[in-house]
């Protein structure tokens, strides 16, 4: 073990889509993600980021400013995300003034994160091609940034104008909330994040090919921060993955039965990331654990997979684990708690001090006693002196 704390620490969150199978009651299904927040915030998670989708039936959560300013009033310090909201569906000036509130409202609670849209199904219903969207997203943020941090901006594209635009009331949190942006494969996440200094969220396999692409991602988010005067500071890089952990690896798999072949389903159906799992495998968890899709196993498997990515990458700043219903209500609330007892400890080595303690009297427990039975002694033989004991 190591003899000092990892500074700084490893911050450990959800990226929740969420991911609800289409025959769970949808109103259950939001009041459950609330639990699930007030339960995160219970155990000491850092953050949670909540998604926006309109179409394709499992992520039902259409704007995640509601759901967090719902999640604010029932917790006391987790910190809230848009994760991501999809800018080009919205015009960035209300984007802006929405976040500004919702930074007020949860005194600094919020942050801003930013992408284009992952389902193309959501874009054709408002007449939206998906090779506008990152374009889009960047127009947009090119306001959106400004905005928060109390700038007028002018600007005017094919799809929204704005005239020495100034919000009425900034951001609670001084000069600016914190921003992120989503990046899953192409470079435009990082690009856009890199001009603006903001976070960048990652949304991956843990495959050895993965993680080699992203870390080609980051240097390019390193250079694009230098070009425009940024930090590219590694603690701001967080990534997303899916996970489910039980006391065995066999009670994990067992567990995850419930709902992966669900999942799988919509991969396959409705999300248009290439590549996804094959539908009708024999043992679909074992096969995502062999192909690194995903951590399903014990907290001595999730800390070694942890491990190994934040060698490979050179180190990042958090993980983000994907909410969805792999398991049951109980198993999925169990293995967040198995994360927070376990797995973040041990990353984190917050329990150096206790352990050093430790080893440092168990060896000299036998003179420990002696000293014990002498106080003792001494304290009967005043008593009987006359004394008070």
């Amino acid at each position: 073990m190591s003899v000092t704390p990892r500074n700084p620490p490893l911050r450990f969150g959800m990226f929740m889509g969420p991911f609800h199978a289409t025959g769970l009651d949808p109103t259950l299904a939001i009041e459950r993600d609330l639990q699930l927040i007030e339960h995160l915030d219970q155990l000491g998670f850092d953050e949670a980021w909540i998604g926006e989708h309109h179409s394709g039936g499992f992520e039902i959560i259409a704007a995640p400013e509601v759901f967090i300013a719902a999640a604010a009033e029932r917790t006391k310090h987790i910190r809230l995300g848009t994760g991501v909201k999809s800018l080009p569906y919205h015009h960035p000036f209300v984007v802006a003034e929405t976040m500004a509130q919702l930074d007020h409202m949860t005194r600094g609670r919020a942050m801003f994160g930013a992408g284009p849209g992952a389902l193309p199904s959501d874009a054709a219903m408002i007449g939206l091609s998906p090779v506008n969207m990152r374009p889009r997203m960047d127009e947009a943020l090119d306001c959106i940034v400004p905005l928060l941090r109390g700038k007028t901006v002018t600007k005017k594209t094919d799809w929204f104008e704005l005239v020495n635009a100034r919000l009425s009331v900034g951001c609670f949190t001084q000069p600016s909330m914190e921003i992120a942006v989503a990046s899953i494969r192409s470079p435009a996440g990082v690009l856009a994040a890199g001009r603006h200094g903001a976070r960048v969220l990652v949304l991956s396999g843990v495959d050895d090919e993965s993680l080699a692409h992203h870390l080609s991602n980051w240097k390019i988010y390193e250079e694009t921060c230098a070009k425009h005067g940024h930090v590219a500071n590694r603690d701001r890089w967080s990534f997303a993955v899916q996970m489910h952990i039980a006391e065995t690896r066999e009670q994990a798999f067992n567990e995850v039965q419930f709902g992966i072949e669900k999942w799988i389903g919509y991969a396959n159906d409705i999300v248009p990331a290439p590549n996804p799992v094959p539908r009708g495998l024999p043992d679909p968890a074992g096969w995502v654990v062999k192909h690194k899709r995903a951590i399903i196993g014990t907290p001595d498997d999730a800390v070694a997979e942890i491990e190994h990515m934040l060698e490979l990458t050179g180190g990042f700043g958090g993980i983000l684990v994907f909410a969805q219903d792999w398991a049951n209500w109980g198993a999925t609330k169990r293995s967040l708690e198995l994360l927070a007892e376990e797995v973040r400890p041990r990353l984190n080595r917050t329990n150096w001090l206790r352990q050093a303690s430790y080893d440092r009297n168990a060896p000299i427990q036998e003179a420990n006693r002696a000293l014990a039975r002498e106080g003792v002694t001494e304290a009967l033989a005043r008593y009987e002196a006359g004394g008070r004991g």
